[in-house]
């Protein structure tokens, strides 16, 4: 059993459809379909299932896929850290990172590393759940992860900052002559919630700070990102929590941004598998020194954690 063959099976299943992996492989048809058979014969069974139009799992095929998508996604990422090891100015870096964070972060990270190094392709993977971020580090998806410190750290966690979370409301709004707010004072208004919301304490971030403070949020509206959210709340449909360096990307200026007394924050991390070094080590380097800086808050004792449960 090859990585080659497990190779060409993954993208099988991915094209679902022979013509379309031979095409995406580089390869004759007749070539691709004599390296699965070969396998299917190491395996002991069939793993698809061939049709008129395209191809689909047996339920051995179902079995068997994990473990090969998981040796093509390690092998690759193995490249690139070797390369990265002896300082090879080509190739590709893998990142990961929460949607929010790709959105309102990294544009000018990525900025910056590209005047520097524009030899280095940037890949980006965007996640809307912590939960997804680390699956993806742990399946060898990406080199590095940006986002919340994992709740069981398997490799090289890095510290990067705070991510401080802001309310937004339009210009009209009767708050936006002031700059913070408590939640009581908001125990009557409408919400947009964002499905990207963390959990904290088995309950959606929301939900368990307004419970602390006495009601239940009322939501007008559910989007699947914390743009669109921020949108929503900039044209007044109802106040949104969100990240700080998210809304200036998300509607620049033209907002009103109150900070929760006391205040909201979340510490984030960058981490892998293994240390990174070579041009993944760079990135980290540059990522810390680039961070967007939390408004100058005092801290304040009590303040409302903000870390994912």
């Amino acid at each position: 059993m090859s990585l080659r063959q497990m190779e060409y099976f993954v993208t099988v299943v991915q094209e679902a459809s022979f013509t379309r992996a031979a095409d995406a492989l580089h390869v004759t048809q007749s070539a691709l379909s004599h390296q699965i058979k070969a396998l299917e014969k190491e395996v002991g069974g069939a793993l698809l299932e061939r049709l008129p139009r395209g191809a689909r799992l047996t339920p051995m095929g179902r079995a068997f896929l994990p473990g090969a998508e998981l040796a093509v996604r390690s092998a690759a990422w193995a490249r690139r850290a070797a390369r990265a090891a002896a300082g090879a100015e080509g190739g590709e870096l893998h990142i990961a990172a929460l949607h929010s964070i790709a959105v309102g972060a990294l544009p000018d990270v990525f900025a910056c590393w590209r005047a520097d190094r524009p030899r280095v392709l940037l890949r980006l993977h965007e996640y809307a759940t912590a939960e997804a971020l680390e699956d993806a580090v742990r399946r060898g998806t990406a080199d590095l992860a940006i986002g919340p410190e994992p709740a069981e750290p398997a490799g090289t966690v890095v510290p990067i900052g705070a991510e401080e979370i802001v309310l937004v409301v339009p210009f009209d709004d009767r708050l936006a002559g002031r700059t913070t707010v408590t939640l009581p004072e908001l125990a009557d208004r409408a919400w947009v919630r964002c499905a990207m919301e963390p959990v904290v304490h088995g309950a959606r971030f929301l939900d368990w700070a307004c419970g602390r403070a006495g009601f239940t949020p009322r939501t007008a509206v559910w989007t699947e990102q914390s743009s669109t959210a921020v949108r929503m709340a900039a044209a007044g449909v109802g106040v949104c929590a969100a990240p700080a360096h998210i809304v200036r990307g998300a509607v620049g200026e033209d907002c009103v941004l109150l900070t929760p007394d006391p205040s909201w924050r979340r510490p984030l991390a960058v981490y892998a598998r293994t240390e990174p070094t070579g041009a993944a080590a760079a990135f980290v380097d540059l990522l810390r020194t680039r961070w967007p800086a939390v408004s100058g808050l005092p801290e304040r004792p009590g303040r409302l954690p903000l870390t994912p449960a």
